[in-house]
Order: C-alpha cells, then sequence, then structure tokens
C-alpha cells in the first residue's frame, strides 16, 4: 500500500512506564482507511491521534455492524520490536469481516498497516519488565442511514496503547464465576468473531462476577447449558489428570491465538492435550476428586491467567492451593520468552518492526 503519514506537529508525555494501566493511555497517530462501493478499500493513511466526526445517524451506531482485532508489540533487551502472529489477526479478521457483511481487507495489507503505525510511534513500545504495546485494528460500517441493511461504506482504524499487565494481580491466580443463566452465543451466531456486541452481551454476567469478587465469568453453552465455552475475555484450558483439556472449537467460541499457541507449545514440550466437549460436571467432579490439577486462561491480553477459584452455585472450587501450576508457568514461561525474544522463535511467529 501506498501510505501516507501526517506526524502529529504536538508530540504528547509518554507516560511512567512502571504505572502503565491497560487501555487508558493512546500513542500520537493512528491509521484509517476508507471503504466505498465504488473504490473499494482505499486512502490508507496515518494521522495525529484525535476524535472522529461521524453523523449521529451512522450504521455502527444503531446496528453494531464492526469487528475488531487485539494484538501486541513487544520490546526485546536487544531493543528489536517484535509482533507476535499479526498473520494470524489478520486471518481472524477477515473471518469476522465476512460473518458481518464487511467488505474484507487483504491480509498483508492489514500487517503492513500494523508495522507502518507501530514503526510511527515506536519509541512508544515500553520496555519495562510486563509491558507491551497493544494494539487494536477495527472496522465501522459509517452509512448515514437508519434501516437494517449491510453498510456500503467502512472506516478501518488501528490504534495502540502503551500497556501494563491486564489483571492488577498479574500471575497470581484469578477467581472465576460460573454463569448458568445467561448466555454468550450460540452455534450460527457470532461467538466465534471479534464483534462488539458478543462482548456487549457480557457484561451484566461481568457485574455478577465482580459483585462475588471475581474477575471473569466462565459461560457455558447455550443449547443445553452444560458445556464449557470460554473465560469472557480469554479462552480456558483445565490440566485434568496428566492431560492438558480445552473447550473445542464448535463455531460459539472465539478461536484465540494464544489459545492455538498454547496447545502448540504445549503439544511440543511433551503434554498431552485435548480439545474436546467437557461439561461443567466433569470439572467438578474433577476437582472434588483432586483430578483437576490446574485452570487456566489465555488471551493476548494476559497471555496466560492461572484460575486459583471456581464458583459454581455459590459453592467456592479452589484449584492448586490458589497457586499457579507447573504447566501454567511454563506455558506462560515459553510464550512470553518467544514474545520478549529471550527464546528463540523457531516456528516463524514474530515479525520484528
Amino acid at each position: 500500500m501506498n501510505i501516507s503519514i501526517k506526524l502529529t506537529g504536538q508530540p504528547k508525555t509518554k507516560p511512567d512506564e512502571n504505572k502503565l494501566s491497560f487501555g487508558k493511555q493512546f500513542t500520537d497517530h493512528m491509521f484509517l482507511m476508507n471503504y466505498d462501493s465504488e473504490k473499494g478499500w482505499h486512502n490508507p493513511r496515518i494521522e495525529p491521534y484525535g476524535p472522529l466526526s461521524i453523523d449521529p445517524s451512522t450504521n455502527v451506531l444503531h446496528y453494531g455492524q464492526g469487528v475488531f482485532e487485539g494484538l501486541k508489540a513487544y520490546r526485546t533487551k536487544e531493543n528489536k520490536v517484535l509482533l507476535f502472529r499479526p498473520d494470524e489477526n489478520a486471518k481472524r479478521l477477515k473471518s469476522s469481516c465476512e460473518r458481518l457483511c464487511i467488505p474484507p481487507i487483504d491480509q498483508d495489507d492489514v500487517v503492513e498497516a500494523i508495522v507502518s503505525l507501530v514503526k510511527t510511534d515506536i519509541d512508544w513500545v515500553p520496555s519495562s519488565a510486563g509491558t507491551s504495546l497493544y494494539i487494536r485494528p477495527f472496522i465501522i460500517s459509517t452509512d448515514p442511514f437508519l434501516g437494517v441493511h449491510p453498510s456500503h461504506t467502512y472506516l478501518f482504524m488501528i490504534i495502540l496503547s502503551p500497556v501494563g499487565p491486564y489483571y492488577p494481580t498479574g500471575l497470581n491466580p484469578t477467581s472465576i464465576y460460573v454463569e448458568d443463566f445467561y448466555k454468550r452465543a450460540s452455534k450460527g451466531g457470532m461467538g466465534h468473531v471479534k464483534t462488539m456486541g458478543n462482548y456487549a452481551a457480557s457484561l451484566i454476567a461481568q457485574e455478577k462476577a465482580i459483585k462475588l469478587n471475581c474477575i471473569q465469568t466462565l459461560w457455558l453453552d447455550a443449547h443445553e447449558g452444560r458445556y464449557i465455552e470460554e473465560v469472557g475475555a480469554m479462552n480456558v484450558f483445565f490440566v485434568i489428570g496428566d492431560k492438558v483439556v480445552t473447550p473445542e472449537l464448535s463455531g460459539s467460541i472465539l478461536p484465540g491465538i494464544t489459545r492455538k499457541s498454547t496447545l502448540e507449545i504445549a503439544k511440543s514440550l511433551g503434554y498431552k492435550t485435548e480439545e474436546r466437549k467437557i461439561t461443567i460436571d466433569e470439572v467438578i467432579e474433577a476437582l472434588e476428586s483432586s483430578e483437576m490439577k490446574e485452570c487456566f486462561g489465555t488471551g493476548t491480553a494476559a497471555v496466560i491467567s492461572p484460575v486459583g477459584e471456581l464458583i459454581y452455585k455459590d459453592i467456592r472450587h479452589t484449584i492448586n492451593n490458589n497457586k499457579i501450576g507447573t504447566i501454567s508457568q511454563t506455558l506462560y514461561d515459553t510464550l512470553t520468552g518467544i514474545q520478549y525474544g529471550t527464546i528463540k522463535d523457531t516456528r516463524g511467529w514474530t515479525v520484528e518492526v
């Protein structure tokens, strides 16, 4: 692409790297590209970060036709900046676009746009331990029209945010609440894509979880209310006996890139892995019989997040004495080692900016 770049004349003051929160501060620039039915995707550009001006009738505000992605850039000890599997994010963005009737963007163009913006704001990539630059590509429908049909115009944007750990507790185990009334997604719906509505649907259960001093909600399937699906912002894994088990991708679960990477690393390290249906009853039985050795979530934001407590039907079940397990720690160390360049990338997962 021929990306035009307009640099800001008023650079922001960068935040203290040792006090970074998650998703609250943003860099100097953003990427934009437009779509219309005559020109297709056009006018790729990088401009100073700032507010958008949109019509009150803009399609996305009323009908939610929009998709997004999330990935990170990491600064190594050698002062290189690495992206982790951006091609997988571009591939998933294309899948999300297809489900929501949004014209897909060429996957190589998505990666090029990400690299160009990160390169423009490369000084914003933090170097303190546990920090990174969060990258948020997203597409919104922009027709100024009230009517339920796919838009004819769209806006693709990328914004950047220097971040610290997603959870304030870091790698300390979290508490998870099992939601058995509200449902997040069903087969044939949109649970397998990253779209705004999926996350809006999860908020009411998240509020319930917070009241129970839990960080996240564990969702069950919409049809029978028996099968484990995923945690609000993560895929979920269980170590039962000598096996690392995660729910199979059934059409209502997001195909997480960290999930995929975790499975590949676990297999390479010699762990037995299973992708299959798993019921909440099996999980509770494994907890009560001490067959449940570990539980952890996987996602871009937290990478690996150990779970130390599961709350189901008002009963609190402790996992691994509320401590991070050996497998969780090993997978975290290996994944972050590749991301930060301390472990050699033999899989071609990282892209240097």
